[in-house]
């Protein structure tokens, strides 16, 4: 086992799904690279996959939707994660509405947000999309465990990450 692994495989974070609309053309992912990244302004980074169709479509999109799943939506993990966009339209059969500036939000998500890109940064296979915050809703208090990489590790991915 490589040294690293022995630091990353301890971590178990929650897994979002990021969508992503430019010009008509819809697009999503199971994300497990994400994190809030400044206080004042509060800012939050998604990390996109360079590999897969939504990068595609976020590299030019000015929002981002950025939504958290409850453990009992692994069906929907499963679509956006282990589905590739080039060959189905992940939104099928998906609830979704359009939000702040064409952004498209998940209906059934725990938690959600809607980012203005402010930047994108290189990170090897991955490029970081900053997000300000500029729409947002949830379930509040009553929500459900959310869903976790340890709960996701089954998924097998819609794009190869190499």
């Amino acid at each position: 086992m490589p040294a690293m692994d022995v630091f990353l495989h301890r971590l178990d974070p929650d897994m979002c799904v990021v969508t992503a609309a430019v010009g008509g053309e819809r697009a999503g992912c199971l994300v497990g690279f994400s994190s809030q990244c400044s206080l004042d302004p509060v800012r939050y980074v998604v990390w996109l996959s360079d590999a897969n169709r939504t990068f595609r479509v976020a590299r030019t999109a000015d929002v981002l939707a950025v939504h958290l799943l409850a453990r009992d939506r692994h069906g929907t993990a499963e679509r956006f994660g282990g589905l590739t966009g080039d060959d189905v339209d992940k939104f099928r059969g998906v609830r979704w509405r359009e939000g702040y500036g064409g952004a498209v939000v998940l209906e059934d998500a725990e938690a959600w947000f809607v980012g203005r890109v402010v930047t994108r940064a290189p990170g090897g296979d991955h490029v970081g999309f900053v997000l300000e915050p500029v729409e947002w809703g949830g379930r509040g208090e009553s929500a459900e465990p959310l869903l976790r990489l340890a709960d996701a590790r089954t998924i097998r991915p819609g794009h190869p990450v190499d």
